[in-house]
């Protein structure tokens, strides 16, 4: 008998299907009382990321990152720590920040912004992230959306209006690479532009 390579997304997408294929394909003449919604511990979800709507049916345990990464293909949020210690996975719910790894997609209402949603149809960059560019402010990338997701709210918080003040309230977004000294200034840069 030949072996079956089975990996993660693939075995999450075979039982996502399965479980949409049993509500979708229910019995009209089940009692409704009787017709479960979806599949044990199986929820609906409706979320709006980045001015787009999207219905799912996800675990009732699936992170915000999780769903943003594997369900919307939307992997600008990363998984670093997984335990909300270095807000790579920070995005903007509503405007103000989430870490996305500790987030319960059920949980979430409102607005869901990522960094593929900053930048304008016409491909001009938000503040910024031009202010990122201009200043250098990222070495590998890896921790950027986060850092640029937080900056915005650092700016939108009025918590950027002293080097001291942004790096307190930058503090929970870490920068293996260390170009701390770059990130302040693009964010001092940027909150001139959006504040204009």
């Amino acid at each position: 008998m030949a072996e079956v390579a089975v990996n993660r997304r693939g075995f999450l997408s075979a039982s996502a299907a399965a479980a949409a294929g049993g509500v979708l394909g229910g019995s009209a003449t089940a009692e409704p009382e009787m017709a479960p919604a979806s599949a044990p511990g199986q929820l609906p979800v409706a979320l709006d990321v980045n001015g787009r709507r999207h219905q799912l049916v996800v675990d009732s345990r699936r992170t915000l990152l999780d769903l943003l990464r594997e369900d919307l293909g939307l992997t600008g949020a990363k998984k670093g720590c997984d335990h909300g210690q270095c807000g790579a996975c920070t995005v903007l719910v509503n405007g103000r920040r989430v870490l996305s790894c500790l987030t319960l997609a059920v949980a979430v209402t409102g607005e869901v912004s990522t960094i593929e949603g900053l930048a304008a149809v016409d491909g001009e960059l938000h503040p910024m992230q031009a202010a990122f560019v201009a200043e250098d402010a990222f070495q590998c990338g890896y921790c950027t959306p986060g850092q640029i997701l937080s900056a915005i709210a650092c700016v939108s918080e009025r918590h950027a209006n002293s080097t001291a003040e942004i790096r307190e309230y930058m503090s929970g977004n870490i920068c293996r690479c260390a170009a701390y000294p770059h990130i302040v200034t693009a964010i001092a840069r940027a909150k001139a532009q959006m504040e204009a």
